[in-house]
């Protein structure tokens, strides 16, 4: 639920930084929402939406998102002004079956120009900037960048808070990441490929259980597949997602040497082709975290040694054996 409407969020922002006190146009219409929510009155709810958001989002999107956040969470009980946020303001909303944050922004005639729901994040989570644990790439052989680096043309992640920086790679020969039949995920150079321990660690979290898709196929109800998260000495949890389902041989508290097998790539989760999904975040929960940059000690890339270095798109990279 958290990616749904991220892409207009902020497309009519107000000039309201700088005030921390909740606005009585958005008292109103945060009212005027509970209640067409509650009452599932889509129709009343689209109504809400300004131009731009009832073209980003037609009805019949609205009518759905609405319907599933309803089976999943019940109607709202409080939505209680939090703060302001860039421009939107945060409401910590209780619903009949869990606690979110809802985030809303309105346009100068108070109609509803950004809309998100978020898992409640509080306030004092850790900082982290840059991992300062040395690492090593998590596989061996040489795989392809496909989205890395701290820019959004070169990563589209860094556009989103929770998975700022992370890395899409693949494993490609003659340039293409696969070979006959594109939906057959034997045929991807990267599947099935193992998974390793960039760096002693703790293993966090493990999730598993997900089959893995067909390719071209997506699993956007669970974003990050079969799952292995580790926690390493200095507080750093490093995500590896879309793994092979029955492939990951750890437990969660198992305490691991550099080097050590996870898993292997797979294509479980809401990913299009085998790949690895790595990123470096502040907390072990990636509904709640805010990304880092994922730095490597010494690495090969191109053909050349680099230290302490970032990966970006269309690096080839590979240890130093």
């Amino acid at each position: 639920m958290k990616a749904w409407l991220s892409s207009v969020l902020f497309l009519c922002m107000l000039s309201v930084l700088g005030q921390d006190k909740e606005q009585d146009a958005y008292a109103a219409q945060s009212t005027l929402f509970k209640e067409g929510y509650n009452k599932q009155d889509h129709a009343a709810v689209f109504a809400m939406f300004n131009a731009t958001m009832k073209q980003a989002v037609p009805l019949e999107r609205a009518q759905a998102f609405l319907s599933q956040t309803y089976a999943t969470l019940g109607i709202i009980e409080e939505m209680r002004f939090h703060k302001i946020d860039k421009g939107a303001h945060v409401y910590r909303t209780v619903f009949d079956k869990g606690a979110r944050d809802m985030v809303m922004v309105l346009d100068e005639e108070h109609k509803i120009a950004g809309f998100l729901i978020q898992p409640n994040k509080p306030d004092d989570l850790p900082v982290l900037e840059r991992n300062t644990t040395k690492m090593i790439l998590p596989f061996k052989g040489e795989w392809f960048v496909f989205w890395g680096g701290t820019e959004v043309a070169q990563n589209y992640h860094v556009a989103y808070e929770n998975q700022k920086y992370a890395y899409d790679i693949v494993k490609v020969k003659d340039g293409a990441s696969h070979k006959g039949d594109p939906k057959n995920n034997d045929n991807y150079y990267a599947f099935g490929a193992d998974i390793i321990a960039p760096c002693d660690a703790v293993v966090k979290q493990v999730i598993t259980g997900v089959k893995d898709n067909i390719p071209g196929e997506f699993n956007p109800e669970q974003l990050t597949g079969n799952t292995v998260v580790l926690e390493t000495a200095n507080k750093e949890y490093i995500l590896f997602a879309h793994l092979k389902q029955g492939s990951i041989v750890v437990k969660e508290g198992q305490q691991l040497k550099q080097g050590a097998l996870l898993g292997q790539c797979g294509n479980s989760g809401n990913t299009s082709e085998p790949h690895l999904h790595l990123s470096l975040q502040n907390v072990p929960d990636m509904a709640i975290s805010y990304g880092a940059k994922l730095f490597f000690e010494t690495i090969m890339v191109n053909g050349e040694v680099k230290k302490d270095y970032i990966p970006v798109k269309e690096d080839f990279v590979s240890n130093i054996e």
